[in-house]
């Protein structure tokens, strides 16, 4: 029984940063890998970045170096800071979570955020 909310997303111009939060409902938030998927117009979601139970992190290469995923397990919150933003990551971005793995497949995840837009503008 968890409820995931994206907040952040938005508009900048390429070179720009943006940082995403997800707050998570729930008393087990520690107990879940999460991450954050994106889907562009026309694509399929594909994988952004995770955070594991362990504290581990993984990132598409698309996005290594330039993004960085956390979480605050005491506030029940994950965050994604996008710096350095192109076109192409123009996407509506879902944060994700698994109660088992969460790997880089959209079917290992077991609760989904509603979405949240990300602009960048050339």
């Amino acid at each position: 029984q968890v409820q995931l909310v994206e907040s952040g997303g938005g508009l900048v111009q390429a070179g720009g940063s943006l940082s995403l939060s997800c707050a998570a409902s729930g008393r087990t938030f520690s107990n879940y890998d999460m991450g954050w998927f994106r889907q562009a117009p026309g694509k399929e979601r594909e994988f952004v970045a995770s955070i594991r139970k362990s504290g581990s992190t993984d990132y598409a290469d698309s996005v290594k170096g330039r993004f960085t995923i956390s979480r605050d397990n005491a506030k029940n919150t994950m965050y994604l800071q996008m710096n350095s933003l192109k076109p192409e990551d123009t996407a509506v971005y879902y944060c994700a979570s698994s109660r088992w793995v969460l790997g880089y497949g959209i079917g290992g995840v077991d609760y989904w955020g509603q979405g949240t837009q990300v602009t960048v503008s050339s």
